[in-house]
């Protein structure tokens, strides 16, 4: 199945560099000398005509982000891109900062006139240390030639982008915990309300955050049109979704279609090789680490948003936002996780909870004192001292943090072991067993894993 580039149409093409000038050769930076003879209002018509909706996770409507904004509070507008990309299993965004950062630039630039921000800024990770070199590099290279800085291509229009490194948190990717880090604070998410950014945002004026593959979007939007862009993919899942592919197939790595253009199976065999030899399928996290994992065997029967009614085994879902969130999950980050045979479930929640108890930010009590709770259960199962109520207790702690924190930490979290539990709990049941029928004749562990 042969891919339909539109974001990565450069990326990894033979002689394509990152610098101004084989950008500006491949027609870099035309879209913004069109969008600086736009009205700013007609552009972010085109982005909601466009129905392109928000790659970094949450999947919202960037046009109908866009509205919220407080245009007649009297502040400077921000405009911020979130290049965090700390989801694991994601690796699309830096591809892109890595290998055409000039296209990231000019959707920054083609939405901060629509929004009429003066200043952006992209937030990266403090560990994406060549990113952030290549996009100071780039920046520069755009300031040189008139595209960013003041009167912008002689159009009045004066707009400069700053970059800032984190110190590399996953809370940093909630929006509202970038913004807190950004004034130099802890990132601690806002509460929401009164803190929606489009109204009280950075130093407490309208702001917008986007992810990096939302507003390289906007250019492409730009260039064929709002309705033309949303003929890719199917309504209300429009436009390219680039997928990051890892764990047990043959071709792991990053690829990009239409939304709905094909099947998770179509996914894991025609592009990505299908499993390694003598393998099976046994389980997919479809949308990085926060999503409900999706077991191989099971079927799913529902409706979806427009009362069409499917039944599918796990290789028919279609990849797009809302037949992954019908049967469970989410598209999330775009991160799919592929899991066979040899996969230990309970090792594998261990690793999750482990990563998701080192980023909480603490500020909640659940989180602060669940998810830790939880990596200390599935680490004592890893290291032999498993109990058959384990799998009860951890779905338990999980209920007791979902949608009872500030932001959505909690359920990234807490989603995955409830979606393990109720999806593999024989085999925490069974491996408690085990443990436990060991120790009674005084043998050691089976096997010990040390998570780092």
């Amino acid at each position: 199945m042969e891919e339909q580039r539109l974001i990565f149409k450069h990326i990894d093409a033979p002689g394509y560099t990152h610098d101004i000038d084989c950008y500006l050769k491949h027609g870099g930076y035309e879209q913004l000398k069109k969008a600086v003879t736009m009205k700013p209002e007609d552009i972010c018509a085109e982005v909601t005509a466009s129905g392109v909706r928000g790659r970094g996770g949450a999947g919202f409507p960037a046009g109908v982000k866009w509205k919220f904004l407080d245009r007649k509070s009297g502040k400077p507008i921000y405009l911020i891109c979130n290049a965090d990309e700390s989801e694991p299993g994601t690796f699309k965004d830096r591809q892109i900062i890595h290998k055409d950062p000039h296209q990231l630039i000019e959707g920054m630039l083609c939405s901060a006139f629509a929004i009429q921000a003066q200043l952006a800024f992209i937030y990266i990770r403090g560990e994406f240390f060549e990113g952030y070199r290549i996009l100071e590099e780039a920046i520069e290279e755009a300031r040189a030639k008139n595209l960013l800085g003041d009167n912008i291509l002689g159009s009045g229009y004066s707009c400069d982008i700053i970059v800032h490194r984190g110190a590399g948190a996953y809370i940093c990717g909630e929006e509202t915990g970038l913004i807190e880090s950004l004034e130099g604070n802890r990132a601690n998410p806002r509460i929401k309300p009164p803190y929606f950014p489009a109204a009280l945002g950075l130093y407490q004026c309208p702001t917008i955050v986007n992810n990096v593959e939302t507003l390289c979007d906007v250019k492409h939007i730009i260039e064929m049109g709002g309705e033309a862009f949303s003929k890719i993919g199917t309504p209300g899942n429009t436009g390219t979704r680039i997928w990051c592919v890892s764990g047990h197939v043959q071709k792991p790595g990053y690829y990009e279609f239409p939304c709905a253009a094909l099947t998770l199976g179509e996914l894991i065999h025609d592009v990505c090789g299908g499993l390694q030899p003598g393998r099976k399928l046994k389980a997919v996290i479809p949308g990085g680490s926060s999503s409900k994992i999706l077991r191989a065997d099971e079927r799913f029967k529902g409706k979806l948003k427009d009362g069409t009614e499917f039944d599918w085994g796990i290789e028919d879902i279609p990849m797009d936002f809302d037949s992954l969130a019908a049967v469970g999950s989410m598209s999330g980050s775009g991160g799919v996780i592929i899991m066979d045979d040899s996969t230990d479930m309970v090792e594998a929640l261990a690793n999750i909870n482990y990563f998701y108890a080192h980023e909480s930010c603490g500020q909640c009590t659940p989180c602060r004192e669940g998810v830790p709770w939880m990596r200390k259960v599935t680490a004592r199962m890893c290291a032999g001292e498993a109990r058959e109520e384990d799998a009860d207790l951890l779905n338990d702690i999980a209920d007791q943090i979902a949608g009872r924190t500030i932001c959505a930490f909690g359920e990234a979290a807490a989603w995955p072991v409830q979606s393990f539990i109720a999806k593999f709990k024989d085999e925490f049941v069974e491996k408690a067993k085990a443990q436990a029928s060991r120790r009674k004749e005084g043998k050691p562990a089976a096997t010990e894993t040390t998570l780092i």
